[in-house]
């Protein structure tokens, strides 16, 4: 009745949804944000009013912001959305979030609509280019059933429709698959669009029904992963939070899986930077409780205007051999809990002290024995080195501690 009552009430739209089948309805207004568009507004502009200050950015390349109700979750995903320079005209916004409903081998995209409708009016999809996807691969599809009552795409147009002064087009994406290597496929068939022209909002709340303790204790562990950009650290984390016995913890992220095709996505740009912009959980909401709670991060992540020229190097071949020395030595002192000595023993050059990512890989008779590396830093190399030796040989779970 909340869906009817939204749609023969608007004015632009005048039809409910069996007279327009191009429209798709609103499915959570009246529970999860207000259906009323006056009573929206305030509760927009009750979110927005201390970020007033913030510095609007024109080189935001995507954004991860919460899909929970707005008394719980609505400062949060406004936190990101306000880093946003709401005059910079995206050709197309990508709503990636995960499938409360349904599962299956991919992705479903929404071209079965052209518009989606909020008490805030119509917003358009771009069917265009939804249906250019379908046809090309095979793991895009579009499924009625898994956009018809689905929220977390929803919960964010509100918030498009009320920060940027102009209109631009959506595509709808509910990823229904945990499977790593198709979320790769999806990443990889996204990426000519991860650029410039467009905005990538993620959707995703963070721990779920733990404790408000353990919430910050596995939320920290996860936000850290995702600052790293690594989509290998991010999964890691999520199989250590699933077995570190956190009462009631069911998830670290439900939107993991829109998550992950962001970092898959971002690990492959060199000119992505990561920050953690707000965190709350549902116990710091006046109608939650901390028993039971369920936990909210916003990231934005960025592009610089152009590379730095630190970013183009190359290493020597006496370059390489030091940071060789460090890797393996830094492992040798922990085994036999011996100082490392940082800068005696080593020639740092320039290079070797410029904030840089790495990974270091160990090999066993030709077989992997660790690996573990960071993309986004803000350590000289050398440092990030010695920290991914140590953790390639003592902190990746799939294998013991190096002997």
């Amino acid at each position: 009745m909340i869906m009817s009552k939204l749609i023969l009430s608007d004015s632009c739209l005048g039809k409910d949804e069996s007279e327009n089948k191009e429209i798709r309805p609103v499915a959570v207004a009246g529970t999860f944000y207000p259906k009323d568009k006056y009573i929206l507004i305030k509760q927009l502009k009750d979110s927005f009013k201390d970020l007033t200050e913030q510095k609007a950015l024109n080189n935001v390349a995507a954004v991860i912001v919460p899909h929970a109700g707005y008394v719980f979750s609505g400062d949060v995903a406004a936190s990101a959305f306000a880093m946003i320079n709401p005059k910079k005209e995206y050709d197309h916004i990508f709503l990636i979030g995960p499938s409360h409903y349904i599962n299956n081998n991919g992705a479903s995209i929404n071209d079965e609509y052209s518009f989606y409708q909020t008490p805030l009016g119509k917003i358009k999809v771009a069917t265009e280019l939804c249906s250019r996807l379908i046809k090309d691969y095979p793991f895009f599809s579009c499924s009625h059933d898994a956009h018809q009552k689905e929220h977390c795409l929803e919960i964010q147009l509100p918030f498009i429709q009320y920060h940027f002064t102009y209109e631009t087009s959506i595509i709808p994406i509910i990823i229904g698959t945990q499977s790593v290597h198709i979320i790769r496929k999806i990443a990889n068939a996204l990426k000519p669009y991860f650029n410039k022209k467009n905005l990538f909002v993620i959707s995703s709340d963070f721990s779920h029904y733990p404790t408000y303790d353990g919430a910050e204790k596995s939320d920290k562990k996860t936000g850290d992963a995702i600052e790293t950009g690594s989509p290998n650290k991010f999964l890691q984390v999520l199989e250590q939070n699933d077995n570190a016995g956190i009462s009631g913890l069911v998830t670290s992220a439900c939107g993991q899986s829109a998550i992950l095709t962001l970092l898959y996505l971002s690990s492959d740009a060199k000119d992505i930077s990561i920050k953690h912009i707000m965190y709350r959980n549902s116990g710091d909401s006046k109608y939650g409780d901390k028993s039971s709670v369920v936990g909210y991060h916003s990231y934005i992540f960025t592009r610089n205007r152009s590379l730095p020229e630190k970013m183009i190097f190359s290493l020597s071949d006496n370059e390489k051999n030091e940071l060789l020395k460090i890797a393996r030595e830094s492992i040798v002192s922990k085994l036999e809990n011996k100082e490392f000595p940082y800068s005696s023993s080593y020639n740092l050059t320039k290079m070797l002290s410029i904030p840089c990512g790495a990974f270091v890989t160990l090999n066993k008779n030709l077989k992997l024995r660790g690996c573990i590396g960071l993309f986004v830093v803000h350590d000289p190399l050398y440092k990030i080195v010695r920290k991914m030796a140590l953790a390639s040989a003592f902190e990746d779970p799939r294998f013991p501690d190096v002997e």
